[in-house]
């Protein structure tokens, strides 16, 4: 091949990129929330230079073709984030994603995907590309089976957020579907019932639409228990203000972050920040600061590839190198909470010690911002709690990461899916230590992971101490009635029940058996 004509090849690999990237973020502009994060940082991932780049020298200095070089670019790339573990080896199948539409695009194949179907169908695949999964019409799939992922993978958080049901690493199990064959699947329990007989098709339940929430969250007794959503953009936090939320439990600012590969401007973080408070005029807004590094990693802040970077530099770990990033995020914060009549609180994800609480409180008071929290995901944080928060004024308990971390399992790797479950009793009695170092210092601890949006896992969560619940904005109505027909003493009674247990199929089993609302929102 000669040399010009190598050149016209790789640059046919940099215009099908760009073409696949513009293509999913236009699909992005007809979603909103979680599915359009997802859809935008997998329109970046389509022309990173990393991928970009390699697959274009293979063509100039290999003589390979186009969708040849991208394939075994990719596949360097995917080999390279399974190597490193931890989150990063989730993001395998998002390679593989844009690797077949960057390839469809050269080759004028079909694009990848979800296939159509007439009728209303069970989808069942090894795993789902975010990008495929945030664009899933409930009306049309049913539910989503996968072979691989985690509880806690983009896949089923999204299916969550769309309330299709799912279940997931379903592993060898996965070997007795095949097409044609009907299936029950029940999302809650994550039971998945072959040919079910007359008994089991009667027992199915119509999907339903999100349950209405009337904006104020209490036990059965009167208890007062906060019902804040998590949001990461303007639009969810417009969705999550219309569903009810009494405010905003996770303000999730690295997605405003997510497609810069230089730092924003104070002014354009301001911007990002504003439409947020502004939907929750008067009431709590706790924003994160930046959550970057292992799967969220962006090319101003963070460093070479990690052994594991789970458990390397990530969240205000990488002020430790870039402190100015995080003192011109608290000065955006503070601005923008100047012009907005939102009550702000902010939290730093990923501390560990006191050292590192008293670092980000004074930061905070610098700028004026008097409400300065910390996010425990750490075990260490949570044995802490108490002289952590006689610093802090508040923490939000992170159970994904928490789980991750205590049970010493990846929360994306479907081999040990059934470690990662808030309903683990280790983990539960991490919370109910943060909860009682809480209580010591008189400060408020909520709770901001996926646990939060089970009704049952949330009554267990305010029987622990927790005085607040954040969760997508479709879980409120659902979490909010089996609050209103639980009593604080009941809920008190849940969480002993469960944290004594010896298993998390145990605690969780014990504690529906001792609910009337079980079979309507268990």
């Amino acid at each position: 091949m000669a040399d010009a004509d190598r050149d016209a090849a790789a640059d046919s690999i940099a215009v099908a990129a760009e073409a696949v990237s513009d293509e999913l973020r236009r699909a992005g502009q007809t979603v909103s929330g979680t599915g359009k994060e997802i859809l935008e940082t997998t329109a970046q991932m389509a022309t990173d230079p990393a991928l970009v780049g390699p697959a274009q020298a293979k063509v100039r200095d290999e003589g390979l073709a186009p969708a040849r070089a991208v394939w075994e670019a990719a596949s360097d790339v995917a080999a390279t984030f399974a190597s490193i573990g931890g989150y990063l080896a989730g993001r395998v199948r998002d390679v593989e994603d844009v690797r077949d539409r960057i390839i469809a695009e050269l080759t004028g194949a079909g694009m990848p995907g979800v296939p159509l179907r007439a009728e209303p169908f069970v989808l069942l695949a090894d795993d789902l590309a975010p990008a495929d999964t945030a664009l899933l019409d409930p009306e049309h799939v049913r539910a989503i089976l996968t072979r691989g992922g985690g509880p806690t993978s983009h896949t089923a958080i999204l299916a969550r957020s769309l309330g299709i049901p799912a279940v997931v690493a379903l592993g060898r199990a996965a070997q007795v579907l095949r097409d044609g064959v009907d299936v029950l699947v029940d999302g809650t329990s994550g039971v998945v019932v072959v040919d079910p007989d007359a008994a089991g098709r009667a027992s199915v339940r119509p999907r339903r639409a999100a349950r209405p929430f009337d904006g104020v969250g209490r036990t059965s007794d009167g208890h007062r228990v906060e019902l804040l959503a998590n949001v990461g953009d303007a639009a969810t936090a417009r969705d999550a203000a219309a569903a009810g939320a009494e405010g905003v439990g996770l303000f999730r600012t690295e997605f405003a972050f997510a497609n810069a590969e230089v730092e924003p401007s104070l002014e354009a973080q301001v911007a990002a920040y504003l439409p947020v408070f502004a939907s929750f005029a008067g009431r709590k807004v706790v924003i994160r600061t930046l959550d970057a590094g292992a799967d969220k990693p962006l090319p101003f802040l963070t460093g070479e590839s990690e052994a594991n970077p789970a458990l390397g530099v990530r969240g205000l770990r990488t002020s430790w190198e870039h402190p100015d990033v995080l003192d011109r995020q608290l000065a955006a914060i503070a601005a923008a909470a100047g012009r907005a009549e939102a009550d702000v609180w902010v939290m730093a994800p990923m501390v560990a010690t006191v050292e590192e609480t008293d670092a980000f409180v004074a930061a905070c008071a610098r700028h004026g911002l008097e409400r300065a929290g910390v996010m425990v995901e750490i075990p260490a944080a949570a044995l802490l709690a108490g002289p952590i928060l006689a610093r802090a004024s508040f923490a939000s308990l992170g159970t994904n990461d928490l789980v991750q971390y205590t049970m010493a399992a990846d929360r994306m790797l479907g081999d040990v899916a059934r470690l990662t479950t808030a309903w683990q009793p280790a983990v539960l009695r991490l919370v109910e230590a943060t909860c009682l170092g809480g209580a010591q210092q008189a400060r408020p601890v909520g709770v901001c992971g996926e646990a939060a949006a089970d009704p049952a896992l949330a009554c267990v969560l305010l029987g622990l101490g927790a005085s607040s619940l954040s969760m997508g904005s479709r879980a409120l109505g659902d979490v909010a009635a089996a609050l209103a027909r639980t009593s604080l003493d009941e809920c008190r009674r849940l969480a002993r029940i469960a944290t004594d247990a010896e298993s998390a199929e145990a605690a969780r089993a014990l504690v529906l058996a001792e609910v009337d609302w079980a079979d309507e929102l268990g």
